[in-house]
């Protein structure tokens, strides 16, 4: 394979993302027409692109990646990797695929909590009853000058729902969370007609395709899955200045 730099590795992925605005040429589109019966019923390709390397096309299904040859007959699953320089070119393309428009967020359904002058932002989707979450929660108190916006996405049970609601409906949403989250004090049970946007908040977390919790989501659009310690999310911090 040839030696690509993180310099042309970044050029490449943008010539990627410039043809992907542009009409698709009649060798992807006819690429697209034979690749797509053959991933499954319902299965939809958004494009055929193709990549600066190796003869490869790109066939891109959401935010997945996988490759075919200039005449469809083969389908590669798995990552290309630069041997030279030991870089993941796919994980570099799905990432950017996965980015998240952060000032599109509807963070009026997220829960917010601010430590010190919170000018370092993030949004996470946790469930209720995702011990790795409590983790997370727990490795965010020590982070100084922090905003959280929590997205209470409820995947894991039917229980998550009814936590969430008795939480949502408390006089204080945010400390009722982080008192769950962080203590194992449960809220009070909801009463009443409160509501709080679980199908909004559902609905987001598909279209952003967020299959995990915690997803952390930072304000340059990128994403981290999992319990991340505090210096890896201080070294994230570090890369966005």
């Amino acid at each position: 394979m040839k030696r690509m730099t993180l310099k042309t590795i970044s050029l490449a992925l943008g010539l990627l993302a410039t043809s992907m605005a542009l009409a698709q040429t009649p060798q992807e589109l006819a690429i697209k027409k034979l690749v797509e019966p053959r991933l499954g019923e319902g299965t939809k390709v958004d494009s055929v692109t193709k990549t600066p390397y190796a003869g490869l096309y790109e066939v891109r299904v959401g935010s997945d990646v996988l490759y075919t040859d200039e005449k469809a007959q083969y389908l590669f699953l798995g990552n290309v990797i630069d041997a030279q320089t030991s870089t993941d070119l796919t994980k570099l393309r799905t990432d950017e695929l996965s980015k998240v428009k952060f000032s599109d967020l509807p963070l009026d359904i997220a829960l917010k909590t601010v430590t010190g002058n919170g000018k370092r932002v993030i949004a996470i989707f946790e469930d209720p009853n995702c011990g790795y979450c409590k983790r997370f929660r727990k490795t965010l108190q020590g982070v100084e000058n922090l905003t959280v916006y929590t997205f209470v996405y409820n995947i894991l049970s039917d229980d998550s729902l009814v936590k969430s609601k008795n939480i949502w409906c408390s006089a204080d949403k945010n400390k009722a969370w982080d008192d769950w989250m962080l203590n194992g004090k449960a809220a009070p049970t909801a009463i009443g007609n409160c509501a709080m946007p679980n199908d909004r908040i559902l609905a987001l977390g598909k279209k952003l395709r967020v299959t995990g919790t915690p997803t952390i989501i930072f304000t340059d659009g990128s994403r981290l899955p999992g319990a991340v310690d505090v210096k890896a999310l201080e070294a994230k911090f570090a890369s966005l200045k």
